[in-house]
């Protein structure tokens, strides 16, 4: 079983990787430096998809995160 849970782990990290670097960037950083990046504008569609799933995958790799140590 703990073998299990650590190769579900690390699968789940490396999609948590993927994930996040296939999300678009936001002006955070841009607006920093002197940027524009006044405009606001929504999640729609795939982006949304994969901010949720992003969400969901992170709480699934800290619930497998917290067992491991507590096993």
């Amino acid at each position: 079983m703990n073998n299990i849970t650590l190769i579900a782990q690390s699968i789940i990290s490396v999609v948590l990787v993927v994930l996040i670097l296939l999300q678009q960037r936001g002006t955070a950083l841009g607006s920093a430096f002197g940027g524009g990046g006044e405009s606001y504008s929504t999640r729609r569609g795939a982006e949304k998809y994969l901010f949720v799933v992003t969400i969901v995958l992170t709480v699934i790799f800290l619930g497998l995160a917290l067992y491991n140590l507590m096993k």
